[in-house]
């Protein structure tokens, strides 16, 4: 996912969830939104991956010797 432009996003956290944000980045000596950006990201990507893994499980059940194209795979 590349893309030149930016946009910000407003989100709210769980206490919880803000104090880990604030040790990992205190940790890791970057801005807490940076992490926060960061791992969102991880996640996406995760996120991507479990969708190719799922339509590669559904191909190989019924499959019939065809190749998973990019324009199958749908990330929305």
């Amino acid at each position: 996912m590349i893309s030149s432009a930016k946009k910000r996003l407003n989100i709210t956290l769980s206490n919880d969830d803000i104090k880990f944000l604030d040790t990992i980045s205190k940790r890791e000596k970057k801005p807490t939104a940076t992490k926060a950006r960061e791992l969102l990201e991880m996640a996406i990507e995760l996120h991507e991956d479990y969708q190719i893994e799922k339509l590669i499980k559904e191909r190989e059940k019924n499959s019939t010797g065809k190749f998973v194209k990019a324009e199958d795979v749908c990330w929305n």
